[in-house]
């Protein structure tokens, strides 16, 4: 996977192929998947309840269950947690830019806040609503200062970033939803090569730059910025592809309703970073001309 919350999830993480042990004839026996009944008794063993007919009348005239009486993930779900997280970013975010002058530590706190509790959030097994609230408000912080301090130098940048965030989304959910672009092992592999990558590159012009032997945007200037910000934009929109189908099966595996929290924190890792690399690239395409 190539999220980190989706992928170090048990509940959202791509099934395991893995032998759990060995029956008398060799076959292989393996776990019911999450959420799946247990199965009956074969018929003829010792302590079989036998229902009785008003029972099993009772059972059939009974309202059948929804998803809020079994507490299962729904799409409803995901989408209203992600839609409170998102709310709460442009909120904090708007505040922050207000007081990136006279605060103007406050979005750098925010940023290191923020990855402290990215970190904490993507490696835990159960997710805490707390947590990822308390995420969120750092990240806007974060946001809010700056893109006070891009629009500030490239005028406009931030309203196209935002639009182009938006349309990025809207146009990835629908190739997903339309089944033209699938997610496939080899997808997910070529995914995560290119963003360690990609990571990789960003690290070394990251010291190169604050040891002053590269000066600017460093090895992102230029046309290469352009192309690798392009790039960057790319395995982010991909990344959002990979997110809607490890949703898909969570939903469709019957996890349970509290790891809406974990999708929405999954979602909004992604889309924060998509914002980004868009900002940077306006900037960058800005500064060219």
């Amino acid at each position: 996977m190539s999220n980190p919350v989706f992928n170090n999830s048990a509940i959202f993480g791509e099934p395991k192929r893995a032998r759990t042990g060995q029956g008398a004839a060799g076959t292989v026996q393996q776990n019911p998947a999450y959420g799946t009944p247990p199965q009956q008794a074969q018929y003829g063993s010792y302590g079989a309840q036998t229902a009785d007919a008003a029972t099993l009348d009772a059972m059939y005239d009974a309202p059948t269950a929804t998803t809020a009486d079994t507490k299962r993930l729904t799409y409803d779900d995901v989408i209203i947690k992600t839609g409170g997280l998102l709310a709460l970013l442009v909120v904090v975010g708007a505040g922050s830019w207000q007081l990136v002058d006279t605060m103007p530590f406050l979005w750098i706190g925010g940023a290191i806040v923020g990855l402290v509790l990215g970190l904490v959030n993507a490696f835990k097994r159960n997710p805490s609503p707390a947590l990822i609230v308390a995420y969120t408000i750092a990240q806007g912080a974060f946001l809010g200062g700056i893109s006070a301090y891009y629009d500030a130098r490239f005028d406009g940048v931030v309203l196209q970033a935002v639009l182009a965030t938006v349309v990025t989304f809207s146009a990835a959910l629908f190739l997903f939803k339309s089944g033209k672009v699938r997610v496939t092992p080899k997808f997910t592999r070529w995914l995560l090569i290119a963003m360690v990558g990609y990571l990789a590159f960003s690290l070394i012009n990251m010291v190169l730059i604050m040891t002053g032997v590269l000066d600017g945007w460093g090895a992102r200037g230029g046309t290469i910025g352009i192309i690798v910000g392009l790039v960057a934009v790319g395995l982010a929109a991909a990344s959002l592809i990979v997110d809607f189908d490890s949703i898909k099966r969570g939903v469709e595996g019957g996890v349970p309703a509290k790891f809406a929290w974990s999708a929405a924190f999954g979602l909004m890792v992604t889309l924060i970073w998509l914002y980004l690399e868009f900002l940077r690239l306006f900037a960058i395409l800005q500064s060219s001309d």
